[in-house]
C-alpha cells in the first residue's frame, strides 16, 4: 500500500527506519493538562447511523490498485454510533489526566513530523526518512508538542489553548484503544468506517458528492500549492469540526487526519487500516483523501497526521 501515511515504525520498538530508541519523552506538565481539560466543548458528540448495505470500494481512475479498494462489492453495517468528529487534543489530554497514559510516541522518544512544520533549527538536528524525506524523525514529539519540545498545542503567550479542538495527533492504534476503553467506546471496523464516511451517498468518491471542489469551493483539509515545498496556504490540522458535516452529521471524514481503524490490510499483513486521508494528501502523489481510499502502518506508529475516532454498538 502506498507510502503517504507515513513510514512504519519498527515492531521491535526502535524508532522507525531501525534505529536504536533514544529513551522516553516527559511526559505533559501538569499545568498543561489543567489548562487543555477546561475547555469548553471537549465532551464527545456521537451520531446514530442505521446501518444496511451498500456498495463499499472503488475501481475508478482515482483508486490505486495496489490498495485493495476493489473490488466494488455490497457490504453489510448493523445499526451503531460513531462520533461526529475525531478525537481532540482536549478530550485526549482529559484522558491523560486522569489515567496518566503513556502514549507510544512518549515511551519510544521519537515520532514523525512533516519537514515543512519544523523550524530550521529541528530539520537540522532531526533525521529525514530516506524513502519519503518530507517527513523527519523528531526527538520528543508528541501529542501536547507535535512538532517537538519547544512547540505546544498551546497557543502564544496566555492566549488560549489554540489546537484544543483539533484531532490529537501523534498517537498510535494501541493509545487509541487505550482512550476508547477509557469512555467505554471502540474503533470502528474500516467497513464501518466507509459506510459513515459515504454520509449515505452511493458510490461517490466525496463524502458530499462527484467532485473534489464544487464550484471551487474547498470541503477539506489537504495540501494546499505544490507538494511538498510550495504551500499556498494553511498546512498542518485544523479544527475537527472544522468543515461541514456529511449527510450522517459527520466532520472531516476525509481529510485534516487519518483515523486508525481495527480492521487489518488482510489475513497475511496484519497492520491495520487507517482511513480518510490526511492534510499532507496531494494529487500529486497521494489520493487517499477519498471515501473508499486505504492505506496502513503498524500498530505503534505516531504520526504528526494521524488520529481516530470511535465507535459504538447500538444493537
Amino acid at each position: 500500500m502506498g507510502a503517504c501515511c507515513g513510514p512504519d515504525r519498527s515492531a521491535s520498538g526502535s524508532a522507525p527506519g531501525g534505529a536504536p530508541a533514544v529513551g522516553e519523552t516527559a511526559g505533559p506538565p501538569a499545568a498543561l493538562l489543567d489548562r487543555l481539560t477546561a475547555e469548553a466543548g471537549s465532551e464527545l458528540r456521537f451520531a446514530g447511523l442505521p446501518g444496511g448495505a451498500f456498495r463499499m470500494g472503488a475501481e475508478d481512475a482515482l483508486a490505486y490498485p495496489e490498495d485493495g479498494e476493489g473490488p466494488i462489492r455490497t457490504a453489510h453495517v448493523a445499526p451503531f454510533a460513531l462520533a461526529t468528529t475525531t478525537v481532540t487534543v482536549a478530550q485526549f489530554a482529559a484522558f491523560v489526566a486522569d489515567t496518566g497514559h503513556r502514549t507510544d510516541a512518549e515511551v519510544h522518544g521519537t515520532s514523525l513530523v512533516f519537514t515543512g512544520l519544523l523550524p530550521a533549527e529541528v530539520r537540522a538536528a532531526s533525521r529525514t526518512v530516506a524513502a519519503t524525506p518530507w517527513w523527519q524523525e523528531v526527538l520528543g514529539a508528541a501529542w501536547f508538542q507535535p512538532e517537538g519540545p519547544g512547540s505546544s498545542v498551546l497557543a502564544h503567550g496566555a492566549s488560549g489553548a489554540a489546537r484544543a479542538d483539533h484531532p490529537v495527533t501523534h498517537v498510535s492504534q494501541r493509545d487509541a484503544l487505550a482512550y476508547a476503553g477509557w469512555v467505554g467506546a471502540r474503533l470502528p471496523t474500516e467497513t464501518e468506517w466507509e459506510y459513515a464516511a459515504r454520509g449515505g451517498l452511493d458510490q461517490q468518491p466525496y463524502p458530499w458528492g462527484a467532485e473534489r471542489e464544487p464550484g471551487g469551493q474547498i470541503r477539506m483539509n489537504t495540501f494546499p500549492g505544490q507538494f511538498p515545498d510550495g504551500p499556498t496556504g494553511h498546512v498542518g490540522t485544523v479544527a475537527a469540526d472544522a468543515f461541514a458535516a456529511n449527510g450522517f452529521g459527520l466532520h472531516n471524514t476525509t481529510g485534516n487526519v487519518w483515523e486508525w481503524t481495527v480492521s487489518t490490510v488482510s489475513e497475511d499483513d496484519p497492520r491495520p487500516v487507517v482511513r480518510g486521508g490526511s492534510f499532507l494528501c496531494h494529487a500529486s502523489y497521494c489520493r487517499r483523501y477519498r471515501t473508499s481510499a486505504r492505506t496502513a502502518v503498524t500498530a505503534d506508529s505516531s504520526l504528526a497526521h494521524t488520529g481516530f475516532r470511535l465507535a459504538v454498538t447500538t444493537s
